[in-house]
């Protein structure tokens, strides 16, 4: 998955773990152009079968680093559904590009003027629908979702996990009305007339944030040069992406079997517009995507907290202790990447929810 280079041991060898996913494209762009190299670090990207693989390679030591869920590293860090280790967010990979899709007829049924609230009445029994993890962005973007159409998530609906690359077995043979999860998979199970796309991850939250660099916190505390060199490289490789002209390439190469498995046309689809799409899928936008923002941080644990996962106290302090802002400032700052301002605008969830509200964005401004 490397380029070929000679052998050269002042290199610091990094173990990246990813899932196959358009937007792991930072991880694919920094080893094919070799960043990584310019920075002193040879990647070693290690492709994963599901995020909970991902969760225990981290937490076993097999893995150093992880493009991965915001909510992984966050669900690592309180302990819900495996053990609690201290994870660092690097920085934020990118926002937006996930979605929601149905199955034909479910969302026939919405283009035509029905409610989801209807739909679900209609069948006669819980909504049959999957996400990736169960602390993850795509579970939380599919809660809020239902929820905000009167739709009680764990009332209403059935919910399971599945990997993301699985989605499309899953509902060519009934077992799913639907699900939420990343792109590629559902330009996948467009193509193959299984599902149709119904709702765009921005439109639920504009600009959110979806995958992150994460590591263990002892990594790092002990190894903030080797932190901050992975921070740049990625920096780098977000840049570059947000290039328009280079979207082609790195297509092109996501579509090479150890990395997605799929035509770069169909990775291109959803890349690149949709008549659904809310706001595009960013890598970089001038530097505004990738401060890892405790105040997003801060949104999972409250929903964490909404549907009963979590019940514990101290969420800003969790939120400010898990996003590595001093080590990704200076990262930027060696780049020449503006760092965000104090003060983030809030904003307007499908819900009309405002995020961060006033309060809780001074509470978290002196992280800036």
């Amino acid at each position: 998955m490397h380029a070929d280079y000679p052998e050269d041991n002042s290199l610091a060898r990094v173990r990246v773990g990813f899932l196959p996913l358009t937007d792991c494209a930072p991880l694919a762009v920094a080893c094919r152009l070799g960043l990584d190299r310019m920075n002193g670090l040879a990647l070693r990207p290690l492709r994963q079968p599901s995020w909970a693989a991902l969760r225990d390679r981290l937490l076993a030591g097999q893995l150093d680093a992880a493009h991965a869920l915001h909510g992984l590293a966050c669900g690592m860090q309180l302990g819900l559904g495996g053990p609690q280790c201290d994870m660092t967010a690097l920085m934020t990979l990118n926002r937006n590009g996930q979605g929601i899709s149905l199955s034909p007829g479910l969302a026939a049924q919405r283009r035509d003027g029905a409610s989801l609230a209807d739909i679900a009445r209609r069948l006669g029994r819980p909504l049959r629908l999957a996400h990736t993890f169960p602390a993850g962005t795509h579970a939380m973007w599919l809660y809020y979702w239902l929820a905000a159409q009167d739709v009680h998530p764990l009332r209403d609906a059935r919910c399971v996990v599945i990997p993301p690359a699985q989605m499309g077995a899953a509902m060519r043979t009934g077992a799913l009305d639907g699900y939420c999860a990343g792109q590629p998979w559902h330009a996948v199970t467009e193509e193959q007339g299984c599902a149709c796309l119904v709702a765009d991850s921005a439109a639920i939250w504009p600009e959110h944030p979806e995958k992150a660099l994460i590591c263990r916190r002892e990594l790092a505390d002990r190894q903030p040069q080797l932190a901050s060199a992975l921070i740049e490289t990625m920096l780098l490789a977000c840049h570059w992406l947000d290039q328009p002209d280079n979207q082609e390439q790195a297509a092109a190469w996501l579509a090479e079997d150890a990395w997605l498995g799929v035509p770069a046309e169909t990775i291109l689809r959803h890349w690149r517009a949709h008549p659904l799409q809310a706001a595009p899928l960013r890598f970089f936008d001038e530097g505004r995507v990738n401060f890892p923002d405790p105040a997003d941080t801060l949104w999972f644990l409250r929903q964490y907290r909404r549907w009963g996962l979590w019940r514990g106290d101290g969420d800003r302090d969790i939120a400010q202790a898990l996003c590595g802002t001093a080590l990704y400032r200076q990262a930027a700052e060696r780049c020449g990447v503006a760092l965000p301002e104090s003060g983030r605008r809030p904003a307007l969830l499908m819900d009309g929810q405002a995020w961060p509200p006033p309060k809780t964005g001074a509470d978290l401004a002196e992280t800036h």
